[in-house]
């Protein structure tokens, strides 16, 4: 059955502004719908409902969706090969999924041949997951100098992480703690005068609680555009 995409996104927002009276944090959340999988006619109603920003997993299915609307913002959330990074560096708005600093080095040198600085979130793999890409907790301070120091091309904007999925979705809420105690120590530490600005954790499972514990970005698929055959 058709979803009704307007009707999905109401809820949302519902939920997001619930989540957000109940966070101590009080923060802006910004919602980006993950249309990895949908096509245009389905991004176009959410673009109609007021959507500016739209995540994709694919670097090339990014590609084909700016040449259609241009002018919304594209959030590249998947695992990103080096390979790729050319095909999304004029385009992408923000990269949410640097987990190495091989990948640092990519970007900051195509972004340098098209004389631009791209904001980029460092995906941290708090979970500890073997399956799961990022950067390794305790590593954090350290790699977070390096790239700020090194690579003068890439804005480091903030952090990206995701809790495992669990039935019981109250016991994510320790690995959003997590995430967020890392965000806010980085940001003490006053590294090369950086201020991590985001934090992008939450997706359609659990993104209620991820904004309770100081989520600023939440990538919602599933509960707008319905359940997905991913291939």
């Amino acid at each position: 059955m058709e979803q009704n995409i307007a009707k999905n996104l109401r809820n949302i927002q519902d939920i997001i502004g619930e989540s957000k009276s109940r966070s101590p944090y009080k923060q802006d959340v910004t919602l980006v719908a993950v249309s990895k999988t949908v096509d245009v006619d389905k991004v176009k109603q959410a673009i109609d409902f007021g959507i500016c920003d739209f995540g994709e997993n694919k670097p090339q299915e990014l590609v084909r969706k700016y040449d259609v609307y241009p002018n919304v913002r594209w959030h590249q959330i998947g695992t990103l090969q080096k390979n790729k990074v050319k095909n999304i560096i004029d385009k992408a708005y923000l990269i949410h999924s640097v987990d190495s600093i091989e990948l640092c080095e990519y970007i900051d040198k195509k972004a340098k041949s098209i004389e631009k600085i791209i904001s980029c979130l460092l995906q941290v793999n708090i979970s500890e997951e073997i399956s799961k890409h990022g950067f390794i907790y305790n590593d954090m301070l350290e790699n977070v100098k390096i790239i700020s120091e090194k690579y003068t091309n890439i804005k480091v904007d903030g952090l990206m992480g995701m809790a495992p999925y669990l039935e019981e979705k109250e016991k994510t809420r320790i690995y959003f703690k997590r995430m967020k105690e890392l965000f806010e120590n980085i940001n003490s530490k006053n590294i090369n005068n950086l201020k991590l600005r985001n934090l992008s954790m939450g997706m359609s499972n659990d993104f209620d609680i991820a904004i309770q514990e100081g989520s600023t970005i939440v990538r919602v698929g599933t509960s707008i555009f319905g359940e997905r055959i991913y291939i």
